[in-house]
């Protein structure tokens, strides 16, 4: 430490002295956290060996620095003694100082770090005006100028094997909406939603909760029917879907119970399945949505009544407080 020190002293001195052959009487170092200090340099000037001089050529842009701080200290003999100067050597940078240190003191892991300087919490601001919540934008059409819009629909490839377009129907004034995936074969043939045997048990589960069938309005996702009934594929339903969300938006209900994955996953525009959503309300616009199993599933496994009938006493519950 002794030895670094000495030789830091002795290269400042030559630096120094190097300033004060070219005619700098004081200069200020500004210094971390400590008030800037201001160097006298003494005006009497000592003899530098040329050697020396030509071991300490500093470049252009030190020469700039040091007329900066001292602007009359070059005149045009010492300009004209300078460029004679460092044509003459190819130095052109003044010695590096040693480090004083270089074991890495300041390097930690990241796990100290955490310790050491835990990230502060800042709790954010509540917004001047509240959140922001998406809305059901308004409608100036009705439900008749969708179906004539619709009409005798070939946009997706559905159309090929279907009999009848299945529309929604019920009170187009409703609070409550019930949302499938796509007509079966009774709904093909009689154009009507939910009217088979998963039909007739989503009117019981209706009247269940104190409701009439024709208080509420039931439509589906697709509005013709799937070969075979199978899942209608994303293209299809993006085709439809569009439709379905504009009744929404002209109806306007307070809740949507949206039955089965694929209703659900389209309606909602989500990846998550029907279990792991089922029983908890989801957002849509605004729009309170129920996701649950749908009827044709109770059919096939009718233990899973009694969480429909959950999720149906929530939905009757929050009808009755608005």
């Amino acid at each position: 430490m002794k030895e670094e020190f000495s030789t830091l002293l002795a290269d400042v001195k030559e630096q120094i002295l190097y300033l004060q052959e070219l005619g700098v009487e004081s200069f200020e170092i500004d210094l971390p956290e400590i008030e800037s200090f201001k160097f006298q340099v003494q005006s009497s000037k000592s003899e530098i060996p040329r050697e020396r001089l030509e071991k300490f050529v500093p470049a252009d842009e030190i020469l700039k620095s040091v007329a900066a701080i001292n602007p009359k200290a070059e005149n045009e003999e010492t300009k004209t003694a300078r460029r004679s100067l460092l044509e003459s050597t190819k130095l052109s940078r003044l010695p590096t100082l040693p480090k004083r240190n270089t074991y890495p003191v300041n390097k930690i892991n990241e796990s100290a770090r955490e310790i050491e300087m835990p990230t502060k919490q800042v709790e954010e601001m509540p917004s001047l005006f509240g959140d922001v919540i998406e809305t059901l934008p308004e409608s100036n059409e009705t439900i008749e100028e969708i179906r004539l819009d619709i009409g005798n629909c070939t946009r997706c490839p559905l159309h090929k094997g279907r009999t009848k377009i299945v529309h929604s129907t019920g009170n187009i004034q409703a609070d409550l909406m019930f949302v499938g995936e796509a007509p079966g074969a009774d709904e093909d043939a009689s154009g009507l939603p939910f009217v088979g045997r998963a039909g007739q048990l989503l009117t019981k589960i209706i009247e269940g909760i104190g409701m009439k069938r024709e208080d509420v309005l039931i439509g589906n996702i697709n509005r013709c029917r799937p070969p075979a009934n199978r899942q209608p594929t994303l293209p299809e339903a993006h085709t439809c879907r569009p439709f379905l969300m504009r009744e929404i938006a002209v109806v306007r209900p307070k809740i949507i119970v949206v039955m089965g994955n694929t209703a659900m996953k389209n309606l909602l525009d989500t990846k998550e399945g029907i279990t792991k959503l089922r029983g908890e309300f989801q957002d849509y616009f605004g729009v309170k949505v129920m996701p649950t199993f749908h009827p044709a599933y109770l059919l096939r496994d009718p233990r899973k009544k009694r969480e429909v009938w959950e999720d149906m006493k929530k939905v009757r519950d929050f009808l009755s407080k608005v």
